[in-house]
């Protein structure tokens, strides 16, 4: 039957043109009209199915579109365009394998349908298929060497496979051929970033959305340089001007959740990382995110289930899934299923570096292992890693060299390394000195026994404080090996409650006793919830000394014990650690020198005011000579009864997440004594600073 059985007794074939025109030209309601009235007429008709997916897409109805199309589809001389539209209609949806099906019908049926060929490259693109991808949109950009889409798309394949130089020249002339394209803009802003050129990315950036200020990827993209460049309230002002018009945008979503987590605030993070998966439940960037959310949260069940799922999802990111798996392996003690988690993902990603830099802290290397060759070769290629991957590459090799007793070869890649982070951070070694000795000065022996007793009563905390890497884990882990004590791992807490208050130390003078009281009632608040059972709740932030004169003004039953270790030990093994926090003083041997100067100094005087009775310093090197010694007096220090369980603290089961991750899963030992002399040619610089000469004497003025 070919004619309508209405009045003007219209063909089909005159009904569907006046469809498709009506469409054309914003009528949907009587384009919509025509297109049903051929399928009641013939129901599987490919054209008026084709259109009325169009219109379901064009008005938010997916599922709809996608029924529409898919039944438009099943014939098999079907127009290759309609298996075309399709396939970006699923990959809109994250319906990504059968996109690709969809794609390649169509290319087959039409080998030279332009578009066709670009929509199956984007989706072998976003399904990490990224060769395939490549020759297909090769073939676009030489069919249309005009079309500056086609430039930028090809860039962005570039741009997963590491070409990064290739990625950049494709952006730029996607760029010339069309100036104002917002896309290729924000595009190149992000390779920008990657390459460490942040002033450039972030004017590349900003363009785009000048051009296209509802442009979500730029906002994106200008959010992840604030966030390279550890400028996290602007990242999150970028982000908030995203949702003021995309309130569920899963990216921005994520991206939210992304600055939670370096700010600290692991459940705000957590609800948008939900509210991201709940908006793409199919993206895997979504659930790495949650998974890294739940992480911070000890929620370690919950985060292997996100980072399986994001790993058995298509996309670019099954990597990354099972790389951050392995770790929270790690992070959780259990070394053995960690390093298997990692070497299934080498079997599935060979010339994996992220994998090879992600577990340098699970060996000890010999000369023979093959992740030193795999990590230079990819320094030394034509086509560089990313600034981020070279920086890594540099930490992990500096490891691999220390272990195998090649000071020369270490000591080249760690200079590399860390200039690499010096370069992207800002870091004033002048200020922060005299913002230590303010400290210093401001907690006088009148202002600690006029507010001595002013804190709120609690026996339950106590402080590891010292330099980063002088032993503040290894003290941590013996305590939390007893029944009744329980160890937080480096809280953010004290921080946040004198935050709460003021510029510090200067607000200190204006304080009152219940001021004292009130960040003390602050700071409990935040721990309580933590281990609610436990007679002592261990909060091992080194950072924490900066507030050690404070903490019996608030706390007036806390206790802190301060760690020491050999001042060039301690700033050896900070110069070769990439810190996932910001140690902002470690990257440059003379600042990290200048920096540990200055807290001694502090430490020397905050040791002339702090109560002895609360107030304890063990040393390093007097634990790994003398456990049992140091182990007693720490738990005799606290006020519990011994526990032979902390002789065995390496046995003892719990979630690290610092740097000294796999170090504590270990008995003690003594080879990270004296470390340092056997690399003091290439310490000129911190032991300058240091004031110790590279024989081992030192200045004793400045190592009380």
């Amino acid at each position: 039957m070919n004619n309508f059985p209405i009045a003007d007794q219209i063909t089909i074939p005159d009904a569907l043109n006046r469809a498709y025109a009506h469409w054309n030209a914003g009528q949907a309601a009587e384009a919509e009209h025509l297109a049903m009235q051929v399928l009641h007429v013939i129901p599987s008709q490919p054209d008026a199915l084709h259109l009325l997916g169009l219109m379901a897409h064009a008005y938010g109805k997916s599922a709809l579109a996608i029924d529409y199309l898919r039944r438009a589809c099943l014939l098999p001389d079907v127009p290759a365009r309609y298996c075309s539209n399709m396939a970006e209609i699923c990959r809109q949806m994250g319906l990504l394998e059968e996109a690709e099906r969809a794609a390649r019908r169509a290319v087959e049926r039409e080998p030279q349908l332009t578009a066709g060929w670009n929509n199956l490259g984007i989706i072998l693109q976003e399904c990490g298929k990224l060769d395939d991808s490549l020759e297909c949109l090769q073939r676009v950009s030489s069919f249309e060497p005009d079309n500056p889409e086609a430039h930028n798309n090809l860039g962005n394949t570039y741009k997963l496979l590491g070409q990064l130089n290739e990625a950049k020249a494709s952006y730029q002339q996607a760029l010339s051929l069309h100036p104002n394209y917002a896309e290729a803009h924000s595009n190149l802003a992000f390779l920008l970033c990657e390459l460490g050129q942040f002033d450039e990315a972030a004017v590349a950036a900003q363009t785009a959305i000048d051009l296209n200020p509802h442009l979500a990827d730029a906002y994106l993209n200008l959010a992840e340089i604030d966030l390279s460049r550890l400028r996290y309230g602007d990242a999150l002002q970028r982000l908030n001007a995203l949702m003021a018009f995309a309130p569920q945008h899963p990216g921005g979503l994520a991206a939210l959740a992304q600055v939670m987590l370096k700010t600290e605030r692991p459940q705000d993070a957590l609800v948008y990382a939900q509210q991201s998966v709940r908006m793409a439940p199919d993206n895997p960037r979504a659930h790495n995110t949650l998974g890294r959310a739940l992480q911070a949260l000890n929620q370690h069940k919950q985060a292997l289930e996100s980072f399986d799922t994001a790993a058995t999802l298509p996309g670019t990111s099954v990597e990354e899934s099972m790389t951050a798996r392995a770790l929270l392996l790690l992070e959780m003690g259990d070394k053995k299923a960690a390093i298997e988690a990692f070497d299934l993902t080498q079997v599935q990603f060979p010339e994996s570096i992220r994998v090879a830099m992600a577990r340098t802290d699970t060996k000890t290397y010999r000369h023979d292992d093959p992740d030193i060759s795999l990590m230079e070769s990819a320094l030394v290629r034509s086509v560089k890693p990313t600034l981020n991957d070279q920086m890594g590459l540099h930490f992990a090799l500096g490891k691999a060299y220390l272990d195998l007793a090649d000071s020369g070869r270490a000591f080249y890649h760690l200079d590399k390394g860390n200039a690499i982070k010096r370069s992207v951070v800002t870091y004033d070694a002048n200020k922060t000195g005299q913002w230590l000795r303010s400290i210093g000065a401001t907690f006088t022996p009148a202002l600690m026994n006029t507010f001595r007793h002013a804190g709120a009563a609690s026996e339950r905390p106590v402080f590891i404080v010292g330099m980063p890497r002088s032993g503040t884990t290894l003290i941590e882990q013996i305590l939390a090996s007893h029944a009744d004590i329980f160890g937080a791992g480096e809280l953010s807490a004290l921080r946040f409650a004198v935050d709460g208050s003021g510029n510090f130390p200067q607000n200190m003078s204006g304080w009152k006793a219940d001021d004292f009281a009130r960040a003390g009632r602050d700071y409990l608040s935040r721990v309580d919830s933590l281990a609610p059972n436990a007679l002592r709740v261990v909060d091992k932030m080194p950072a924490n000394f900066l507030y050690a004169g404070l903490i019996p003004l608030i706390l007036s039953d806390a206790r802190i014990i301060h760690c020491r270790r050999d001042p060039v030990d301690t700033c050896l093994s900070c110069y070769s650690k990439l810190f996932a926090g910001e140690q902002l003083f470690t990257y440059e041997q003379s600042e990290l020198g200048t920096f540990h100067r200055d807290y001694q100094a502090l430490m020397e005087n905050l040791r002339q005011v702090l109560p002895a009775d609360r107030f304890i310093e063990v040393d390093y090197e007097s634990v790994v000579d003398d456990l049992e010694t140091q182990a007693r007096r720490l738990i005799a220090f606290v006020g519990l009864p011994w526990d032979e369980a902390c002789l065995d603290f390496h046995k003892t089961r719990r979630v690290v997440r610092t740097a000294s991750v796999s170090q504590v899963r270990q008995p003690i030992y003594t080879t990270s004594k004296g470390r340092w002399h056997c690399h003091a040619a290439n310490l000129g610089p911190l032991l300058a600073a240091l004031g110790i000469d590279p024989s081992g004497a030192t200045n004793t003025s400045t190592n009380p």
